[in-house]
């Protein structure tokens, strides 16, 4: 939804699929499976690009997984915990740019989501925005550097590894 209308959205490229799902089963490594959603849940924000997103991959917290429990929709509300974890993989062209590092970083600041990882195969880092004393700092990671995440501390794969 953009303000207010539905939009449709074309399918992520292959590439970016297979980026998304290699992160799931680095995260399935480490977290338990429940805690995983991958492109199915749906997350309501404030802004006005959008009222919702669905993020390529989201750890839930307990909470917020907790709070689905009986919903007919996979949607995390407004009223709801937010997610512990986002990732959106950046696919190609500015405004897409735009919509993953401006927009989405707004929209999921707002929401207090913990973290939020912007995968981009272009520049091939990835880009961690830990939410610090009520803000997003961020942390861009190159393509040799180990991940350091807060949310999946165990975590250690480089961008090079998720690029591959």
């Amino acid at each position: 939804m953009v303000n207010g209308a539905l939009v449709e959205m074309p399918p992520e490229s292959e590439a970016n699929n297979d980026i998304a799902r290699k992160l799931l089963f680095e995260f399935a490594k480490h977290l338990p499976i429940a805690l995983l959603a991958y492109k199915d849940t749906e997350i309501e924000v404030t802004g006005r690009q959008a009222t919702a997103r669905i993020p390529d991959l989201l750890v839930h917290t307990e909470e917020s997984k907790a709070a689905m429990v009986g919903a007919s929709r996979a949607t995390i509300t407004r009223d709801m915990p937010p997610p512990a974890l986002v990732v959106a993989v950046v696919s190609p062209g500015q405004v897409n740019r735009d919509r993953d590092y401006r927009h989405k970083r707004t929209e999921y600041a707002a929401r207090g989501i913990a973290e939020y990882w912007i995968v981009d195969p272009e520049t091939r880092q990835v880009t961690l925005c830990l939410w610090v004393n009520g803000q997003y700092e961020d942390r861009v990671y190159g393509e040799a550097e180990s991940i350091q995440s807060t949310v999946v501390p165990v975590f250690s794969l480089t961008p090079a590894e998720i690029f591959g």
